[in-house]
């Protein structure tokens, strides 16, 4: 094979990769949108709408580090085409038996899939596209991902306005208006992630990837790792703010279409998941920001700036006038979009080895997409959804004490330091 001819698949796999982002992202960021009709259909509380976000961040969280030993053992591959057929199993069963007892099965087999994808894809991303363009590819994969983010809710909107209006426009709708209930139109979705995942299925199964040796930061490691690291007081602070920051974006993201409803009398299914599209979209543009600010600034105080403007637009989002909150809900993922690669990269920079395991402990966190949702409609149920999401306070502070405390054994590199030395 040619040097050409090996550089063009290895693109062929970087474009792979990026396409697998852009299905996760698809899938894991319409919770939020699906929720008021989730409570209005199904007739459940606010806290059994909590459980459906449980029943998937919680799949993040237990098979995080179960996924490393996985994929080392069986490989990319066959980790990543066994995720996409139990993450089709997941979805297609509630497109056929829509009801609640089944989303919940439903959501946790999703998120198992998407967590040991995730687990995969990034060092196939360091092969294919060379260890010298990872860093570019990885910007570029977190682009991708956040598009996926925004497209989502519009999606789910236009499906909404079309199948509920009892029209068809397209085979493609056409098709999707005889599988799905008149009743529940946004089911229409899962039939979409059902066809996305069972797509991506056959690609990764017939498509040859490269050998991936993993790195030292890479590897699963070994159990006496992980209790040599939970034993480090630093470890635990770092796991406890990652839980923290995904409480804050699933908090805000999942429950902002329902506040607008209720408390604004806003559609769910236009303005709300508009709301929702432009919170990821704005966490998207965040990241192109964020990445020059910290080419100019110490990440600890650009996290306090962004933790601060965060913690205001929440505050203009539940207190403010309709189309105040209407605004503000989507700005605070602006604010939020740094937070997670800062908490991450202070943290990893905060410990001298283990890096691998540590990764994966910090992925563990990100069950804290589970807890903090539930806890939301829980105390929605009890003292109403405004008074619940003031929880969030607590969240966002937590993630702006670590601009404080933090002490990494490394700083992020500024422009022009090298130069000044």
């Amino acid at each position: 094979m040619t040097t050409t001819q090996q550089r063009t698949r290895s693109l062929f796999i970087v474009w792979l990769v990026f396409l697998i982002f852009f299905v996760i992202s698809f899938v894991t960021n319409i919770l939020g949108p699906l929720v008021p009709d989730i409570i209005r259909d199904f007739h459940v509380s606010k806290g059994m709408a909590g459980m459906l976000a449980f029943a998937f961040f919680i799949a993040y969280g237990v098979l995080s580090i179960p996924s490393g030993f996985l994929v080392e053992r069986w490989g990319e591959k066959k980790l990543m085409v066994t995720s996409f057929v139990i993450c089709t199993a997941g979805a297609l069963s509630f497109a056929l038996v829509p009801t609640y007892p089944i989303a919940i099965v439903s959501l946790f087999a999703i998120g198992s899939g998407m967590a040991a994808l995730q687990v995969a894809i990034n060092p196939l991303l360091r092969v294919a596209g060379g260890e010298e363009h990872f860093a570019y590819y990885s910007a570029f994969a977190q682009l991708v991902f956040g598009s996926a983010s925004f497209v989502s809710p519009l999606v789910f909107s236009y499906l909404i306005a079309h199948l509920g209006a009892g029209t068809t426009h397209g085979a493609a709708v056409g098709l999707l208006a005889r599988l799905t209930p008149p009743a529940l139109p946004w089911v229409s979705m899962y039939w979409l992630f059902a066809l996305a995942t069972a797509a991506m299925v056959v690609i990764v199964a017939v498509v040859r990837l490269p050998n991936v040796e993993r790195t030292a930061d890479e590897s699963a490691g070994t159990l006496g790792m992980y209790r040599e690291l939970l034993r480090n007081r630093v470890t635990v602070l770092y796991f406890l703010m990652i839980f923290a920051y995904v409480g804050c974006e699933q908090g805000t993201s999942v429950w902002m279409s329902q506040f607008l409803n209720t408390y604004h009398g806003f559609n769910p299914e236009v303005q709300g998941a508009t709301a929702v599209s432009r919170f990821w979209g704005l966490m998207t543009v965040g990241c192109l920001v964020g990445m020059l600010l910290l080419k100019l600034f110490d990440s600890r105080r650009v996290l306090i700036v962004f933790s601060t403007g965060a913690i205001a637009m929440l505050t203009l989002a539940l207190f403010g006038s309709a189309q105040v909150s209407l605004l503000a809900f989507p700005a605070v993922g602006l604010f939020a979009s740094i937070m997670w690669p800062t908490i991450v990269s202070l943290a990893l920079n905060s410990v001298p080895s283990h890096h691998g395991p540590f990764a994966g402990i910090l992925c563990t966190g990100i069950m804290g997409g589970a807890v903090f949702p539930f806890l939301i409609g829980q105390l929605a149920d009890h003292f109403g959804l405004r008074n619940g999401m003031l929880l969030l306070y607590l969240t966002f502070g937590c993630v702006l004490s670590v601009g404080f405390w933090a002490r990494p054994l490394i700083n992020n590199a500024l422009i022009g330091e090298r130069k000044s030395r």
